[in-house]
């Protein structure tokens, strides 16, 4: 029975060393502004291709020309 009970306190030990090491790991960088952040994180991460193609068509269509409101109620 001892043994196992020190076998569980070694687990543990490595287990919270482990979520410390990680922690550390994960607050190494900082950034100036939220924009700072922004390109970073878009340098490190590959976008899938079909969300690509949807971002693609999306911001063609906010590109496109729009018709003013007073022109479609009028049907002009």
């Amino acid at each position: 029975m001892k043994q196992h009970s020190k076998l569980s306190q070694s687990q543990q030990q490595t287990e919270q060393h482990g979520a410390t090491h990680e922690t550390h790991q994960q607050a190494g960088k900082e950034f100036a502004s939220s924009e700072e952040l922004i390109r970073f994180d878009a340098s490190h991460i590959k976008v899938p291709p079909e969300i690509a193609l949807r971002l693609k068509h999306s911001l063609a269509q906010e590109a496109a020309p729009r018709r003013s409101w007073w022109k479609n109620l009028l049907g002009q």
